[in-house]
């Protein structure tokens, strides 16, 4: 068995689509590309696609860039730029280079078709596409074993999830033997599993071609003028009608010894609530699983730090995770996930709250389920998230309740009270 995966790994190249804008995040991804969002206390989010591959077996890993690249590009070079190439492993970076015309990437599909020529010259059998935006742990060498039993052309992993949140993917239909006989992608009414009302199977985004099926199909796409050159809308429901595609359900059945774990993290609220999942006692995404580890960079970082031990000043952090460099002084952290490089000051109080690294929180702030953006420095005795209707006029917040703090919105926020201040003195010396 193991020799039969083994040369299915071989064979296989792994392309990794980290090019998307995340637009549902809003002003997280206003200045970097989804996958280099930070998550989890020292991760980026495409170190979870990344070393998935790397644990599978799967050592030849091209990486596809566009938007907003230069922090991606940055943690790729220091985190995976040290694979030995000289042994045909490397995690590579393709940006993109208007390789056929001079259009950029037009879509996911449009992104291999440019690259189909580096594909050509590495002799792959299967190429494996996934997306570097998602939060999960997969074995992919167990679907690439389904894909090689099924005689398949195409296999698409999938996961049942609560019809009314299928809304935001491509959501299959199947027979008994998984054979998919239709895919629609983000439909207002997604198609319910027969034999489990109220839920889809959704796609993960993670696919396997066979490399001349997949030639065929990106050839014939680019020359279509209605085509949106993606493969959720045009490749894959295509390929449905004249190819043999398989679902590959991902659950733990099929992943007994790796634990199935899978999560989007599109909108700001699940961003935030699958990073404080980490805190509970129990989380259903284990990270200390020495099996199946997690990489990333190493920050040359000291421990993080505790000081003072008085009734009113103590440095703590109570049901809550902290990472290397941080200073929590005479504060306290609860229910939270604090990530790196964090100094929290004198008599604050950071309650189910997510803080990004670099952050500096001055004396005395409160603050309550809020998302605070990487490099911000919170200046003294502000409180937010204990009234949305209140921070909504300088802060997003999302229907979820969740307040998302950046540095501009701080400095739009401490401008206008030093402007009421000013007004105020104004006004006080016109009436004495």
């Amino acid at each position: 068995m193991s020799k039969q995966i083994g040369l299915l790994t071989r064979d296989t190249i792994s392309l990794v689509l980290a090019g998307g804008k995340g637009a549902r995040l809003k002003h997280l991804t206003y200045n970097r590309a989804k996958p280099s969002l930070p998550f989890g206390g020292k991760y980026k989010i495409i170190d979870f696609t990344l070393s998935n591959c790397i644990n599978s077996g799967l050592r030849r890993i091209n990486v596809l860039t566009q938007y907003k690249s230069s922090d991606l590009l940055s943690h790729i070079q220091r985190a995976w730029g040290n694979m030995p190439w000289q042994l045909g492993e490397y995690v590579n970076i393709i940006p993109a280079q208007q390789q056929i015309d001079e259009n950029w990437y037009l879509g996911t599909a449009d992104a291999v078709y440019q690259n189909l020529d580096l594909l050509k010259k590495e002799h792959c059998k299967y190429v494996l596409i996934l997306g570097g935006d998602h939060i999960y742990k997969m074995d992919y060498s167990r679907m690439l074993r389904q894909h090689a039993e099924k005689n398949a052309d195409i296999s698409i992993s999938c996961v049942s999830v609560p019809s009314n949140c299928a809304t935001e993917f491509g959501v299959i239909t199947s027979d008994k033997n998984l054979k998919i006989t239709r895919f629609v992608e983000k439909s207002p009414n997604p198609p319910e599993i027969p034999d489990s009302p109220g839920n889809s199977l959704v796609s993960m985004g993670v696919y396997i071609f066979n490399y001349d099926v997949l030639e065929r199909l990106l050839l014939k796409d680019s020359s279509l003028e209605y085509s949106l050159h993606d493969f959720g809308y045009d490749i894959i429901p295509e390929a449905i009608k004249h190819e043999k595609v398989f679902a590959y359900v991902f659950d733990n059945k099929a992943t007994a010894d790796v634990q199935a774990y899978w999560r989007d993290v599109g909108t700001i609220d699940q961003y935030f609530q699958a990073n404080l999942d980490l805190v509970v006692v129990d989380p259903e995404l284990n990270l200390y699983d020495i099996h199946w580890p997690i990489y990333s960079n190493r920050e040359m970082l000291p421990g993080a730090k505790f000081i003072f031990d008085s009734d009113d000043c103590r440095g703590q952090a109570i049901d809550s995770i902290t990472t290397g460099g941080c200073i929590i002084s005479g504060a306290t952290i609860r229910r939270s996930l604090v990530m790196y490089s964090l100094v929290i000051n004198k008599y604050s109080y950071v309650l189910e709250s997510v803080i990004l690294p670099n952050v500096t929180i001055g004396e005395n702030c409160h603050l309550y389920r809020v998302i605070v953006d990487e490099n911000c420095v919170i200046p003294a005795g502000i409180s937010i998230g204990y009234d949305n209707a209140k921070d909504t006029e300088f802060f997003e917040v999302t229907e979820g309740g969740v307040t998302l703090i950046t540095q501009v919105m701080i400095d739009n926020y401490v401008l206008s009270i030093a402007t009421k201040d000013c007004a105020n003195k104004v006004e006080m010396t016109i009436l004495s």
